[in-house]
Formats: structure tokens, sequence, C-alpha cells
């Protein structure tokens, strides 16, 4: 994929995106940024997106014009983002169910090219953590089960739900956070660095 770094080689372009989305995710948490990021909305998760992958791809921040996949799960055509985004900016985010739904259905509108599972678990943290001081513990998750309940959600959420409901934690601060974003990463195969060392 095209990117800032000129990297042409996909296992070199993928270990310099994850040192570099990294650490930008830990100066996010340590520079306050994090904290004054609007909510449960998607210029929270736009802010998110540019600050994590702004230094790899001219595209960060921006509403994807491809339509995508993954697996058998295809995410909102390109031609119905800006819709499909101002009904998931006005729903409520103040109970665990609702969180859900809304995490839900931003992971079927998909509004990058690329990154959104990685924005988007930061999202939902920030979310959980407004709404009831907690974190998921993304150490807990199991991969695979998280990614086939993830694609599937859309038919049936019950899956995901009773993951993140059984992964939350009440320790939430920096060393939680920067250990979540190592599992969160890792959940994508992303294992090669240690947030806290970058």
């Amino acid at each position: 994929m095209e990117n800032k770094l000129g990297i042409t080689d996909e296992k070199t372009l993928a270990a310099a995106e994850e040192r570099i989305e990294k650490k930008r995710a830990k100066e996010l948490f340590d520079s306050g940024r994090l904290a004054k990021m609007p909510v449960g909305t998607y210029a929270g998760l736009k802010e998110i997106h540019i600050a994590l992958f702004g230094d790899v791809y001219d595209f960060a921040g921006e509403l994807r014009t491809v339509n995508i996949g993954k697996g058998s799960m295809r995410f909102a055509p390109a031609e119905s983002l800006d819709s499909a985004i101002k009904f998931v900016d006005i729903m409520p985010h103040g109970s665990f169910d609702e969180i859900m739904d809304k995490f839900i259905q931003m992971n079927s509108v998909h509004p990058f090219r690329k990154g959104n599972g990685r924005a988007m678990r930061i999202w939902l943290d920030v979310m959980f953590a407004e709404a009831f001081g907690k974190l998921v513990d993304w150490r807990t998750v199991n991969k695979d089960a998280y990614n086939i309940a993830m694609e599937h959600c859309s038919l049936d959420k019950r899956g995901i739900v009773a993951i993140i409901s059984g992964s939350l934690t009440d320790k939430v601060g920096r060393s939680m956070f920067l250990n979540g974003i190592d599992a969160s990463f890792a959940l994508e195969g992303l294992c090669s660095y240690r947030t806290e060392d970058l």
C-alpha cells in the first residue's frame, strides 16, 4: 500500500507501522489529548485515526472512497458513509449495551481504508472509561474468538458482547492502557514492539 515512508515490502511496512502507531498511541495518552477528544463520536475516532496513522498514510482520518470487506463481511458502501456515520454519532453511549451497539454499528461502517480495528478499540476504551471508569483488558481477549465474533457481530452480537463484558477491568491507568495497546495490536498479528519501550 502506498505510504509516506516509501516502503514497498509488506513485512517491512507492517513493522514500521506497528512501531510508529504504538508510539503515537502512547503519546495520545501521555499528552492528555485522548482525554480531551469527543467521546463516542466519529470526530473522536477520526482524531485517533489521524494520530495513529498520520505519519504513515496520506489517507489517515479520511473517509474511504472504495468498498471493503473482511472475511464474509462487507462493510457499508463508500457512497453511504456520510449518512451511516451521522446515524452512529446520534446513538447514545451511556450504558454497556449502548456502547456495544455503537461499537458494533461503527464496525459495520468501517469508515477508513485501513486501521479501523486499532483505532476503534481505543475509541471503545474511551467510551467505557468515561461511562464506567473501566477499560477492556485486551490481554484476556482470545484473538481467534474475537475475530470470529467481530465478523459476525452485525448479525449476532452475543459473541462480541460476551467477550467484552468478560474482559472489562476497573484498573484504569497508563499501565493498563499501554498493555492494552500491545494486546489490541496483537489481535491483528502486530506484536514486534512493546509500547512502553517506544
